[in-house]
């Protein structure tokens, strides 16, 4: 029993003292940290394909070039016809409902909320279709093709001429139905003093808790 622990301790001391002697015989180690990296700057150019915000009242940074609602028709019928269904009238066969109508119907139960009824300035759909659409390949639509859609569905809605051309000059000045039914969001909490500690409730819920209080003071 003891020569067979010997036996098994010298082969053991012998593989140790091999590894050793291989491992120190190479020069080279076995893994090399890579290059730290912080990535590329970014250009302007970099910048452009993101960098397509409108300022929907004014149409600023809409593109150059232009579309027909003639051409919006062929463009829709290849791009978009088969999510929002013919002259964009949607149906339960198709993704979506109607693009067209409701004109009239923001102030109704149910109201019918289209490009046409809701928008308050025609470039907003502009800027839509160019961002998300078409669904399956979004931002592949060229700028003319665009804003031939964008001619074609107003049309449609009955706010532009079949001879109207769409372009960064003509597009805001049409006159949207409910550009005059938003009103300005004044509510307090959208400019608060930063609190971190104590805070007062914002907006009408600390109004309502004032005049609870007084009212209780009085009482008493």
């Amino acid at each position: 029993m003891r020569s067979r622990n010997l036996s098994f301790g010298l082969s053991a001391a012998a593989l140790l003292a091999a590894l050793h002697v291989g491992g120190s015989a190479s020069a080279d180690p076995i893994w090399e940290a890579p290059e730290q990296g912080y990535g590329t700057p970014i250009t302007e150019a970099d910048l452009e394909l993101w960098n397509i915000a409108i300022e929907t009242p004014t149409g600023r940074n809409l593109p150059e070039g232009s579309g027909t609602v003639a051409k919006g028709e062929e463009v829709y019928a290849q791009a978009c016809q088969h999510c929002h269904g013919p002259e964009a009238k949607g149906g339960d066969e198709y993704m979506y409902g109607t693009m067209v109508g409701g004109i009239g119907t923001m102030t109704e139960n149910p109201r019918v909320l289209t490009p046409g009824s809701m928008y308050p300035y025609a470039p907003i759909l502009f800027d839509y279709v160019r961002r998300a659409m078409p669904l399956d390949n979004p931002q592949s639509l060229t700028s003319d093709e665009v804003y031939a859609i964008t001619a074609y569905i107003y049309h449609l809605n009955g706010l532009v001429d079949e001879d109207f051309v769409a372009n960064a000059e003509t597009l805001p000045a049409i006159e949207m139905p409910n550009r005059d039914a938003f009103v300005s969001d004044t509510r307090p909490d959208t400019n608060n003093e930063r609190c971190m500690q104590d805070c007062e409730p914002i907006g009408t819920v600390a109004d309502a808790l004032k005049a609870s209080s007084a009212s209780d003071d009085g009482e008493t």
